[in-house]
């Protein structure tokens, strides 16, 4: 199984409610869950580590430096109605960073998770939203 997904680590801040996020709201499976150092979940092929403060991944470098939640780059989820999508993540309580931004590829906007981590929503030119 693990060959045939991609995998991308997010540094969360509380393992639990990145778990209840990303299962509540965004319609991944848990696959693990060793809280509150990690978890993990799918989508499919995409498999996102949630790493907390104290997992391997959120140990200091030998440089002095702390990795952290947040910053910029981000999964990319692709949805069929990204106003339907928006209008249901806001009614249950998440926030944006951006609004919708249409561009000649498609629309997008970017949430944050419960640690500040972005997440795109994007729908590709030529998929009209099911309104």
């Amino acid at each position: 199984m693990a060959d045939d997904l991609v995998s991308v680590r997010y540094l969360v801040d509380d393992v639990d409610a990145s778990l209840l996020f990303y299962t509540t709201h965004l319609g991944f499976t848990e696959l693990t869950n060793f809280s509150p150092a990690f978890a993990d979940v799918v989508r499919g092929k995409l498999r996102l580590l949630l790493s907390g403060p104290t997992s391997s991944a959120g140990r200091p470098m030998p440089d002095g430096r702390t990795p952290r939640a947040g910053g910029w780059n981000r999964i990319h989820l692709i949805v069929d109605d990204i106003h339907a999508e928006t209008a249901r993540l806001r009614d249950a309580g998440v926030g944006f960073r951006s609004d919708i931004v249409t561009g000649p590829g498609g629309a997008q906007i970017v949430l944050d998770d419960p640690s500040g981590n972005p997440v795109e929503l994007f729908q590709p030119a030529g998929h009209p939203p099911q309104r």
